[in-house]
């Protein structure tokens, strides 16, 4: 497999769950390897990757996408800021895309675990460098999610 191949089945998944948690329409951006872009006023959740693929899935919501997301997810309840609660709603939203991608993977020969989701901050995402492979999705009137995965190797 080609390594922007590695990214597709995240995007498959992210695709399909967010779908049906959000009843949105996604447009797929196109997939590239470029420098590491870390947009401001986003919220990022950490998948670690060990296995055949080793390095980092990084998703990167809007932060007005993830509030309209965590509501969502929550039966439509208005949220209007990332508290505990939401945090744990997004990580869960990001462990249900990387397991369904893993399980892809799995499918295709690559064996992958992940860890556990961390939400990063904006601050923390600035020693990340180097490059990424990345695509973004358009989740039309409720906002862009961009999806860079890391891998080491």
């Amino acid at each position: 497999m080609k390594d922007l191949d590695f990214l597709d089945p995240f995007l498959e998944s992210a695709t399909s769950v967010i779908q049906q948690v959000c009843n949105v329409d996604i447009s797929r951006g196109e997939m590239s390897e470029r420098e590491w872009l870390s947009p401001e006023n986003h919220t990022w959740i950490q998948i670690g990757m060990t296995g055949q693929l080793q390095g980092s899935v990084y998703f990167g919501l809007q932060d007005q996408l993830a509030l309209r997301i965590v509501s969502a997810m929550m039966g439509g309840f208005p949220v209007h800021e990332m508290d505990e609660m939401g945090r744990s709603a997004i990580s869960e939203l990001s462990n249900m895309i990387s397991g369904n991608a893993t399980t892809i993977l799995s499918n295709k020969g690559v064996a992958v675990d992940i860890t556990p989701p961390t939400v990063l901050l904006q601050d923390e995402m600035q020693g990340i460098t180097g490059t990424a492979l990345s695509a973004p999705l358009d989740l039309h009137d409720m906002g862009r999610m961009e999806i860079q995965m890391v891998v080491v190797g």
